[in-house]
């Protein structure tokens, strides 16, 4: 096993973590700053395997399968966490989530029809800046121009999140149309 697909099990490993020190009162005033770190280690790591991958030429179908599923189980579970917390409301997830059920389900169609889609701008743009929102709401400074900008990164995460898929399916609408 390559290095970056270690890194991409390395996140999704790290993910069980994340929910238990969200979820639960362990380490007191400590469990947001743990949350926080394992959130931008995992985060890091999103980053460092696809560089690596490319860098290197280690791109294999392991990494291409698992990188976006670690990085979807990572945004996915954190959210989720934040409805318990009422940190977030759920129709937000819920847009969030489903888009993500969307583009997996228009890539299987397109993958049967032979057809590889790569990821576009718009989702990189999505993923970062739920990434951020993420970290903004893990950080929980409660200072009125942190709380502005982390509902700025709300307000933002969502937007991008449509504009991501509308995008996707309008640019790859040619696999609708097989039989």
């Amino acid at each position: 096993m390559n290095t970056p697909n270690k890194l991409t099990l390395i996140r999704m490993i790290m993910v069980p973590f994340l929910v238990v020190f969200m979820l639960t009162g362990w380490c007191g005033e400590a469990n947001r700053w743990i949350c926080l770190a394992l959130f931008c280690i995992a985060s890091i790591t999103d980053w460092f395997d696809g560089y690596l991958a490319r860098k290197n030429n280690l791109v294999t179908n392991f990494g291409k399968f698992m990188d976006p599923l670690a990085d979807k189980l990572l945004v996915c579970s954190a959210l989720i966490c934040f409805i318990e917390l009422e940190k977030l409301p759920a129709w937000v997830v819920i847009v969030i989530i489903a888009r993500e059920f969307i583009i997996s389900g228009f890539r299987l169609i397109a993958v049967e029809n032979g057809v590889v889609i790569a990821a576009n701008y718009w989702g990189k743009f999505k993923t970062v800046s739920q990434m951020i929102m993420i970290i903004l709401l893990l950080a929980e400074i409660n200072l009125p121009i942190f709380n502005a900008i982390t509902q700025i990164f709300i307000v933002l995460s969502v937007a991008l999140t449509v504009i991501s898929l509308l995008t996707y399916i309008w640019q790859n609408k040619q696999v609708i149309s097989f039989k």
